[in-house]
């Protein structure tokens, strides 16, 4: 039980990774408190966990969500041990097309709201506590339409190691687990056609190493690594699961 007695706090925890990772954590022993922003899918995610995580409706593009969220948790289980923050999503815009709100709410969702859950829930982390984040494959390549996405994750990265030197005085660590190609919902919603979507699936597969999409399970089990005491001594890396299709 690698995370008994502890308390886990996920953003985006209602389907994929987000979701995995939680499974794996409550099987591990952790108390889950569980954040998401579409009512339905956080529900179907607490009968996915046995009924027993604490379920918080809130939208990380605000501040005053997250807050609340803390709040939340602050009160019924007073700490948290281990924040995976893996909120994030967005579409596929090519320079021309992408407009100033299309930027606004990808930094408000992917980089700001990332950054304020690490600000807000930082107090109630004790000493040995652990920061995840999701950043992405697209810190290292450039992909066409994805450019605002790539650039919030890059900025992520750097988070992991500014923050991680701040709070290292603490004996809190930040991690990033930067997944590659994942089969989980967020390529279908990324606005693409089922043809273009399949199209763009292929041409990915060819270029990872394994010739595989990976499984968001793949990706919980590094999280719980970087979440429990296996990984004491190991902060502000970025343990990169992408199946070889950045690194040959």
């Amino acid at each position: 039980m690698k995370l008994k007695n502890k308390v886990a706090f996920i953003t985006g925890g209602t389907s994929g990774i987000g979701l995995e990772a939680a499974k794996l954590f409550q099987a591990e022993g952790a108390d889950l408190v569980l954040v998401g922003s579409n009512e339905d899918r956080l529900a179907a995610a607490g009968k996915e966990l046995n009924g027993k995580a604490l379920l918080v409706r809130a939208d990380i593009r605000r501040i005053a969500d997250i807050e609340r969220a803390v709040e939340e948790t602050r009160a019924k289980f007073g700490r948290i041990d281990v924040v995976f923050a893996n909120a994030g999503a967005t579409t596929v815009a090519p320079l021309e097309s992408a407009t100033e709100e299309y930027v606004a709410d990808n930094i408000a969702l992917n980089f700001t709201g990332v950054f304020f859950t690490i600000q807000k829930t930082a107090p109630l982390i004790p000493e040995g506590g652990s920061i995840i984040v999701t950043t992405s494959f697209l810190n290292t390549i450039g992909y066409p339409g994805l450019s605002i996405l790539a650039a919030t994750k890059a900025a992520t990265r750097s988070l992991v190691r500014t923050l991680g030197a701040e709070l290292a005085p603490r004996g809190i660590r930040v991690n990033a687990v930067s997944p590659g190609a994942i089969a989980t919902p967020f390529y279908g919603k990324i606005g693409l056609a089922d043809a273009a979507l399949s199209e763009v699936a292929a041409g990915i597969t060819q270029k990872i190493g394994l010739k595989r999409f990976g499984e968001a399970v793949e990706l919980a089990k590094t999280a719980l690594f970087l979440a429990s005491d296996d990984s004491s001594y190991t902060t502000g890396a970025e343990l990169v699961v992408d199946g070889g299709l950045t690194q040959f």
